[in-house]
């Protein structure tokens, strides 16, 4: 079966089982962003953007952490019992790897954890990413193309670590 990096990195936007709605996600991010007591100074809309891109995946983190515990269940999901399906792995448990991957990016390059935080998980364009961090248009179509490449890489690292047999 052949896979590329693009589908790999794509998988991750509609995870199966996932109750996490897109307009609950923005909500929280952003009742954490201006809610509560604390007075937020943006200095222009690229850092809004980025504030709001970092607190989205940080929710998205959490709750896959959640899901992940044995407290909560761990990987367990309610099934019908007339339909019983087999998962590979837990949506948890990828938008944990995800994660991961996407620290060892940013340690190793800063600009292209946040050209993720705002394609990916605040769902940019290429155009609104180089205009935020201030780059050409091609400068974040190359990034993004070598992005997705190296997560593809590292999952499928991380797979045949977990898969010896793969």
């Amino acid at each position: 079966m052949a896979t590329d990096a693009g589908s790999i990195v794509d998988r991750f936007k509609e995870v199966p089982g996932h109750t996490l709605q897109p307009t609950a996600l923005v909500h929280e991010a952003f009742i954490r962003l201006v809610g509560g007591d604390r007075q937020s100074n943006w200095e222009h809309r690229g850092h809004f953007s980025a504030a709001a891109a970092l607190a989205m995946r940080r929710i998205l983190v959490e709750q896959a952490r959640q899901r992940a515990t044995l407290k909560r269940g761990g990987d367990r999901r309610r099934v019908d019992v007339d339909v019983v399906e087999i998962a590979a792995t837990s949506p948890s448990a990828d938008v944990i790897v995800l994660e991961e991957a996407v620290r060892r990016l940013e340690a190793q390059d800063s600009r292209k954890g946040k050209i993720v935080n705002l394609r990916y998980y605040a769902g940019l364009t290429v155009e609104e990413t180089a205009e935020l961090l201030d780059v050409s248009v091609g400068t974040i179509e190359r990034d993004w193309r070598y992005i997705k490449s190296w997560i593809f890489a590292e999952l499928s690292e991380e797979r045949s670590r977990d898969d010896p047999s793969a």
